[in-house]
Order: structure tokens, then C-alpha cells, then sequence
């Protein structure tokens, strides 16, 4: 039986099953692609801009038709999944808009005679390994940069989004891109390791777990293949003493609670001065214990179910370890097996560094709070992780805002806000939470040959 398939996540339902790629058409694809990237590479770079404009008039067309099959297949409430269309779209707007301006020849000072100019250009066929949280948007993250540069693309998507995989290769077709620019695959993991080993293979991103990216990397780097990592995160909330409680409570239930919590870079460890604390606990367990769970076709489903069963199943047992060992439900807990992967908002207090809950990502719908004493503490507690994708930090006061920001480890910071992605804003992180950077310019000059040519 295929590995792809379409099992909504609400009922327990296989809905449809797809065939796996076998390794004759893996084969075939990778000769497709690298012979595609050599015409793609040649077009004007104005045409291929105009069609990213065009898949981003798609993406917004087909708007209804896109987000209804994420609903299907991992259970995104149709209002985000709307949402998140309309952020793919918005990426390939600005690739297509303001990413040529970014691909001009940088001319050097140099001394002595002549000139010496630096030209951004494509490195060829690449493999791109996506996830199944955010469908489209983590598509669009690699995919507008690269075909804007030149690059040709082989996806292989999450194996329970395979709808969306067609759809999405579908609209790059109506679009006006080229045959064979980008492919779909529905390939096995040892597949995966075999394309990124070809030499027609020129680099690998992937978006995924700590466990995918240490596979890829290891493969990537035995065949000196670039590669792009964007791992899990747990990052850290700081709500500091003069903070605005009222206002950081709101930000921390929509942060946490945000597509099921199922994001890396969603608010999940909200470290807070001893003197907000009960007043924080008590705003965050009512607002988290608001977002009940129900139909994601419904527009007033305001949380639908996790991605899958055993999504449900993994964070059950980190809670499940977390209270066994002292920690304090403020609200949801542990739910009742049913069909559908459901799981209760969910707020835990006193946790300690022998539970899995202080150590690991908990990719869903819990929150976990600390108390501490000064500003100095609740740094080093948010250090305290083998994580470094983002932070935000609540305080009134702009100087210790900026110390704060500089002294956390982590590739983005927020400012009284929790993350936000935007198209011409860089995304990446430190430590284990991966290795380059996407979108914005940076999304431009991770994949691309950065020539010299010097002329005497």
C-alpha cells in the first residue's frame, strides 16, 4: 500500500491512496528536470517573473478550491486555511515583483585596473522536502525564489497532503511554466536519498523534523550537495515586568493556539516575571479553553483536529509524561481517544527539566508556563534549548526590548508580537532549528552561483 494518501483527519477516513513513484520514473524525472533547468535558466528573467505573477493570480482564483483540500487533509480550519493561500500567493507576488531587482550584477571596488562583477545565478535541478502543516506556504517559500532564479524543482510533499501535491503542480502548469521546471513526486524516503546522491541533483531543502534534517544534511553533505534546513522550534514567550499582561495574554492564545499549534515557530514556552504570573496563567488557561474544537468546514470552527492520529497520539504522551512526573493541567489534558485526531486546547504549569514537555517541540495545542524572578532569568530559561528558530518579548520599555533581542539565541525575534511571516522578511534559525535562511532576498542566495568575472 502507498504511503501517500488523503485520511481526513476529523473522522479517521481514508478518503483516497495514491501510487508511489517507482524508481524507473525517479530516474526519468531527474533527467527531465536537469534538462528543463538548462532551457528554464535561458528565459529572460521578465518571463519568469511574469509567470510567478501568474501563479499568484491562480493561488487567488482558486482560492475556495485549494484551502477546501487542506481542510480535508490535515484538518486546518477553512477561514486559516483561506489564509494561508493567500500568503502563498502573496510570496510569488513578490518574487515576481520585487525578487528581479535583487539579481542585478553588484559591481566591486577594487584596486587596480578593470572591473570585477558578482552575478547571481541558478545552480540547476533541486529536490525540495515539505511538510504538511502549512501546504502551500512552505512550497512557496522554496519554489518562488529558486524558479524565479532559474533553478528547476522536484518536490516531494508530505505524504498526507497528495491532493494538494497535484494541485499545486497543476497550477504551475496553468501558470505557463515549462514541463519538467517543477515535478511532483511521491517518493519513498530511501528515493529521496538516492536523487539527492545523482549528480543531475544540485542541492535539497527541507522544512521537517530534527530526526528528516539530520538524515538529509548527512546524505547532502557525503555528496557535497548544498541544502537548506528549517526544523522544529520551541520557542520561547517572554513576558517581562512591566509588560502589558492584558496585551501579552491575547498575543500568547492566538500565538499558541494558531493552527492547532501545529507551527514551528508558534509561542510555546511562555516565561513570565513572578509579579504577572497568576494574573498571565489565569488569561492564557480561560483564552486557550475558549478555542473549542469542531468541524473545520464550519466557518465558526474556530480549531479543527490535529494532522493525523498519531500526531494526537505523540503529544498525549509527552502531556501524559509531564503530569505523571508533577506537572499541573490549568486546562484540557489529555483527551479521550476518538476517530478523529482531536486534542483540547491545553495549559501546563510547573514543569521541570525531567519532563519531555521542558525539553522537546510540542507540535499542538499546549502551552507550557514558567515563573521567574528578573529579566536576566527568563534569558537564560529561553536559552535553555536545544532550539533557536524565534522569540517574542513583551516589555514597555524599548532599551531592554533591544538588550533582550541581542542576547537571545534564536534567528528571529519579535517585539510585543508574536511571529509573522511576510514575504520580504528573512525566516530561518540557529542551533538545532536548521541551517539558511528563506524568503526576502535571503530566499534568493542560498541556491544560486555567486560568479565573479573579472575583466584586466
Amino acid at each position: 500500500m502507498s504511503q501517500y494518501a488523503t485520511v481526513n483527519p476529523a473522522t479517521g477516513e481514508t478518503v483516497q491512496s495514491f501510487p508511489t513513484t517507482t524508481d524507473e520514473q525517479v530516474a526519468d524525472v531527474l533527467v527531465r528536470s536537469d534538462a528543463a533547468y538548462r532551457s528554464w535558466r535561458r528565459a529572460p528573467l521578465a518571463d519568469r517573473a511574469a509567470v510567478l505573477q501568474k501563479v499568484a493570480n491562480l493561488y487567488r482564483e482558486r482560492v475556495e478550491e485549494l484551502a477546501a483540500l487542506t481542510t480535508l487533509e490535515m484538518g486546518k480550519p477553512l477561514a486559516e486555511a483561506r489564509g494561508e493561500v493567500g500568503l502563498a500567493a502573496a510570496i510569488y507576488e513578490y518574487y515576481a515583483t520585487k525578487g528581479p531587482a535583487h539579481l542585478g550584477d553588484e559591481e566591486l571596488e577594487i584596486a587596480g585596473t578593470g572591473t570585477a562583477v558578482v552575478r547571481t545565478e541558478p545552480l540547476g535541478a533541486l529536490i525540495g522536502i515539505m511538510p504538511w502543516n502549512f501546504p502551500w506556504y512552505q512550497v512557496a517559500r522554496f519554489a518562488g525564489p529558486n524558479l524565479l532564479l532559474g533553478n528547476s524543482i522536484v518536490l516531494k510533499h508530505a505524504p498526507n497532503c497528495p491532493q494538494q501535491a497535484l494541485a499545486m503542480e497543476q497550477l504551475f502548469r496553468d501558470a505557463g511554466l515549462p514541463a519538467d521546471v517543477y515535478v511532483n513526486v511521491f517518493a519513498t524516503n530511501e528515493q529521496v536519498a538516492d536523487m539527492i546522491a545523482s549528480p543531475l541533483v544540485h542541492g535539497v531543502s527541507l522544512t521537517g523534523s530534527e530526526r528528516a534534517g539530520a538524515a538529509v544534511g548527512e546524505v547532502a553533505g557525503r555528496h557535497l550537495k548544498k541544502y537548506v534546513l528549517e526544523l522544529g522550534g520551541s520557542d520561547p514567550f517572554l513576558v517581562l515586568a512591566d509588560a502589558d499582561v492584558e496585551s501579552a495574554v491575547g498575543a500568547a492564545v492566538a500565538g499558541r493556539m494558531f493552527n492547532g499549534g501545529q507551527a514551528c515557530t508558534s509561542s510555546k514556552r511562555f516565561i513570565v516575571h513572578t509579579d504577572l504570573y497568576e494574573d498571565f496563567v489565569a488569561g492564557l488557561s480561560a483564552g486557550v479553553g475558549s478555542w473549542t474544537m469542531g468541524d473545520p468546514t464550519d466557518a465558526g470552527s474556530k480549531m479543527g483536529p490535529l494532522s493525523s492520529a498519531q500526531a494526537r497520539d505523540d503529544l498525549a504522551a509527552q502531556v501524559r509524561d509531564a503530569v505523571e512526573r508533577g506537572a499541573t493541567v490549568r486546562t484540557g489534558g489529555v483527551p479521550e481517544r476518538t476517530a478523529g485526531a482531536w486534542f483540547p486546547g491545553t495549559v501546563l504549569t510547573d514543569v521541570t527539566p525531567d519532563m519531555r514537555a521542558y525539553r522537546e517541540e510540542l507540535f499542538g495545542p499546549v502551552a507550557v508556563v514558567h515563573r521567574v524572578g528578573s529579566t536576566e532569568e527568563a534569558v537564560a530559561l529561553a536559552n535553555d534549548s536545544a532550539y533557536g528558530l524565534g522569540a517574542s518579548v513583551f516589555t514597555t520599555d524599548d532599551d531592554t526590548a533591544q538588550r533582550v533581542a541581542e542576547e537571545l539565541e534564536t534567528g528571529m525575534v519579535w517585539i510585543n508580537s508574536t511571529s509573522k511571516s511576510a514575504p520580504d522578511l528573512p525566516f530561518g534559525g540557529v542551533k538545532r532549528s536548521g541551517v539558511g535562511r528563506e524568503l526576502g532576498r535571503f530566499g534568493l542566495e542560498e541556491f544560486c552561483n555567486k560568479k565573479l568575472v573579472r575583466r584586466v
